[in-house]
């Protein structure tokens, strides 16, 4: 890391090296970019909020018990001009995240008193000096996030609903029971919310479950329905919404120029990676055609859009709603304790509460039948209002921030602010925390799995629009009322 000092660099008052010690020393302030990682689990997102336990608010800590700011400043941020990158969901994590303010990074070794101060849940791993004028929100070009969805999810007759399995009986095509899932065996109370499980273990003669065993069909027993509740009726919580940078179209072509310099990420080390097929399972495989399906979908989300549909409370005419998607591909699928995962990269350059998670709900629906692809046109459209399904947030997490701009107008004078110092340590860091706590969480609670079974038309009606008619004041027509037994909505 660099120490060449600037004329950038602003002198401060004495301050102790370190709370413990009483020994004072005469150090500089120094306006640094802070690089460092985190798996979102137990966190309530990454901005500090009074009351819930968040990434930032462990960090201004540990950078005060690390003497990087003196008594005066602890829980001020706007004091030493504290500043992030990115506002990640609850839940989500991040192997990129980038902060900036004004520390003393004197004596050597912050980095490490840093993660002593931390949980191993976040690893400090490093940071460059920058102009006084940075600041790691307002001079971030882009963010590029990664989702890893499994790929059982895309199959549309994968974790199909009761009702669908029901309505199959007798048909001569009669769809595979879930054996831990189906049934309502496992209620959902909320959306992605409390999960409890259910053991139904009688197993005769009946439906044939994946894994062979059977199950009688007069052990089918009717359950009170726990509808899932919508995600727009839960109570605001910590997440937080990044800050609209709105982009005219006029600046699509200038803001596409750049894009070329950010480096693609399809190969995850330690993993198994397959770019050509998908591992094969359940009769079901990523291939080619499959990617060029899936690809397809989500190219409707590249380019400027009214994305007021894939968030909440954000009003269509709120200029804030108005998005850039640089790009949106799933070229690669990685293979972690067992399951194998379809890795899907957004670039852009900033996102809402929910975004990126609603834009995968719906191209997952329209990949497992359960939609028409022309709903996501429908649900771009400002005048139309469309109830989108929210994926898990366990699979989504903050893979790199760029500063592309920053980076060429000062590059004869200070470092690049990126993360190409650190890639091993955060690929290190992604496989040991976020890709086995995304993988374990799947096998221990099976998040998407269950999450699959509220992709019906009970619980989102508006997956049913394919034409304006019918749309009555924004919303849907009712459902039907019967389910076609000779040829059932699978995946539904």
């Amino acid at each position: 890391m660099s120490t060449t000092t600037t004329d950038d660099d602003e002198d401060t008052s004495t301050a102790t090296a370190a709370p413990e010690t009483n020994k004072k020393q005469r150090y500089k302030r120094r306006k640094i970019a802070i690089f460092f990682a985190y798996c979102g689990v137990g966190y309530q997102g990454m901005q500090k909020n009074p009351g819930a336990k968040t990434i930032e608010s462990d960090l201004e800590e540990a950078l005060f018990l690390s003497g990087a700011v003196p008594e005066q400043d602890r829980n001020n941020p706007k004091r030493y001009d504290w500043a992030r990158s990115a506002r990640t969901d609850k839940g989500v994590s991040a192997c990129g995240q980038v902060v900036s303010g004004r520390f003393y990074i004197e004596p050597p070794g912050l980095v490490e008193r840093l993660n002593s101060n931390l949980s191993s849940q976040i690893r400090i791993f490093g940071y460059k000096r920058v102009t006084a004028s940075f600041n790691a929100k307002k001079f971030c070009d882009r963010r590029r996030y990664v989702y890893l969805i499994p790929v059982f999810a895309l199959d549309p007759s994968s974790h199909p609903d009761r009702e669908s399995v029901l309505a199959s009986l007798g048909s001569g095509n009669e769809l595979v029971k879930c054996l831990e899932c189906s049934e309502r065996g496992r209620k959902v109370v909320g959306l992605m919310g409390k999960r409890i499980f259910e053991s139904k273990g009688t197993v005769e003669s009946g439906i044939t479950s994946s894994s062979g065993d059977a199950i009688e069909e007069s052990n089918i027993k009717e359950e009170s329905r726990a509808y899932l509740e919508n995600g727009e009726n839960h109570k605001f919580n910590s997440e937080s919404i990044e800050e609209a940078k709105v982009v005219d179209d006029s600046r699509a072509s200038e803001i596409a120029a750049v894009e070329a310099e950010i480096p693609a990420k399809n190969v995850d080390t330690d993993a198994k990676v397959n770019l050509q097929e998908g591992a094969k399972g359940g009769g079901y495989f990523y291939g080619e055609k499959e990617r060029e399906n899936f690809n397809r979908i989500l190219k409707y989300y590249v380019g400027t859009h009214n994305f007021h549909n894939f968030t909440t409370r954000t009003k269509a005419e709120d200029p804030a709603a108005q998005r850039f998607i640089v790009s949106f591909n799933a070229n690669a699928t990685v293979t972690v304790q067992g399951i194998e995962f379809v890795k899907c990269e957004v670039v852009g350059q900033s996102f809402m509460l929910h975004q990126i998670r609603k834009m995968i709900g719906l191209a997952v629906a329209i990949m497992r039948d359960c939609a028409p692809e022309s709903l996501i046109e429908k649900a771009l459209q400002k005048d139309v209002n469309i109830n989108v399904p929210t994926a898990p947030e366990v699979g989504l997490y903050l893979e790199e921030c760029f500063f592309t701009s920053y980076n060429q107008k000062w590059k004869d004078s200070h470092e690049e602010v990126s993360m190409k110092a650190y890639e091993e340590e955060a690929e290190d860091f992604k496989m040991k925390h976020i890709y086995s706590h995304i993988a374990s969480t799947e096998h221990k609670e099976g998040a998407v799995a269950l999450w699959l079974h509220s992709l019906n038309h009970r619980n989102y009606p508006d997956l049913r629009v394919v034409g304006s008619e019918d749309i009555s004041d924004g919303r849907c027509g009712e459902m039907e009322n019967a389910v076609n037994s000779s040829a059932p909505c699978i995946g539904v």
